[in-house]
């Protein structure tokens, strides 16, 4: 199969010819239909959270089962499927609290990666997806079946964007309505942060970015309020549009020390401040844990948004069938495989929400 391949940071991927292992237990194999480029990739592949061995990037696809391992149940050859990259045993400590996002479980992939060169040298399964490819092999616990009239592309971006966007607020934050909500970075995952307090009854709900094309995207997936973190005084402006009181839950989306900076500067008494994007490794936020504990304030982390695949993939899914959820209308450019590199400066455009990799 084709596949693009990360050798160093911040050089540009090269697409070749690799092996992929036949799936083993417990274990699928997808052709991929489409991959959506998502800023983790991104910052994997510039070298912002450790050294970059010979890698495939991409965890946003959809696709359709090409071959089943044994003991895998529920999915057969030529379902449609979504393939994200939580990976779940559903019997450990995290999974029997209902947190499969951090599972650890033991499994073949974690420690053996699918892909490797012709001649054997072994080449890294990046975010247990590799998604940049014609084909992925993972465990079965990564896949959720799709509708059969869903598309595909459509569907890819559901695996993270909108699983964390969503999660972040329904569960980890838990929003109530009424809520007055501040979601700063309006990329793929805040959007979607945006789209779930809106649906939620949160009001306002304030998107915060850099960049004008982000928030002008915004209040068309439901931002009542918009903030340019650049101008003057964002902290008063959007205190004032909260009565001075500050906002209930400041919803951090991009991993940027000086969005989390913000967020506490804005966050009221009794409020939160949930922890979505992730920083480059080291980097370091600073807070008054007295005035935390004086407010009576929560810092909330969220990996992919506390979701739980077989609840809340279908969740979207109705939701999107109603009206009620956007999704077509996150994808901003469709890309082929051999043109990677430009996908992937595609995606870092100001006006740029999902960029896909089809096939």
């Amino acid at each position: 199969m084709r596949a693009a391949i990360c050798y160093e940071a911040g050089s540009p991927l090269r697409v070749e010819e690799l092996a992929i292992d036949e799936p083993g237990l417990g274990e699928v194999r997808v052709r991929i239909a489409a991959c959506a480029i998502c800023h983790s990739d991104i910052a994997y592949i510039k070298g912002l959270w450790g050294p970059i061995v010979p890698t495939v990037f991409g965890h946003e696809a959809a696709g359709v089962v090409e071959a089943v391992g044994a003991g895998t149940v529920d999915l057969t050859v030529g379902d449609p499927v979504l393939v994200t990259l939580i990976r779940s045993c559903g019997s450990c400590r995290s999974c029997g609290r209902g947190l499969p996002v951090l599972c650890d479980g033991g499994f073949r992939l974690n420690g053996e990666s699918p892909l490797r060169h012709p001649d054997g040298r072994p080449v890294a399964q990046g975010l247990r997806t590799g998604g940049f490819a014609e084909q992925v092999t993972v465990h079965a616990s990564q896949v959720v079946g799709l509708p059969a009239e869903m598309s595909l592309e459509t569907a890819s971006v559901v695996a993270c964007a909108v699983l964390t966007g969503y999660g972040s607020v329904v569960h980890t934050a838990a929003v109530e309505p009424g809520s007055a909500v501040a979601v700063i970075g309006c990329g793929g995952v805040g959007l979607n942060a945006v789209q779930a307090a809106r649906l939620g009854g949160a009001d306002p709900v304030i998107a915060v970015d850099v960049a004008e094309p982000k928030l002008r995207a915004a209040e068309r997936f439901g931002a009542t309020r918009c903030v340019n973190s650049m101008g003057p005084d964002p902290v008063a402006a959007i205190r004032a549009m909260t009565g001075g009181a500050g906002v209930d839950y400041a919803v951090v989306t991009v991993g940027a020390t000086a969005a989390v900076d913000l967020a506490f500067a804005i966050t009221g008494a009794g409020g939160g401040v949930v922890l979505v994007g992730m920083p480059a490794t080291g980097a370091l936020a600073a807070f008054d844990p007295g005035t935390i504990a004086n407010l009576n304030q929560r810092v909330l982390g969220s990996k992919m948004g506390t979701v739980r695949l077989e609840r809340d993939v279908p969740a979207i899914l109705e939701l999107y069938r109603a009206g009620r959820w956007k999704l077509d209308e996150l994808i901003t450019g469709r890309y082929p495989l051999d043109a990677i590199n430009e996908a992937i400066a595609a995606a870092q455009a100001p006006d740029s929400l999902r960029t896909l990799i089809v096939n």
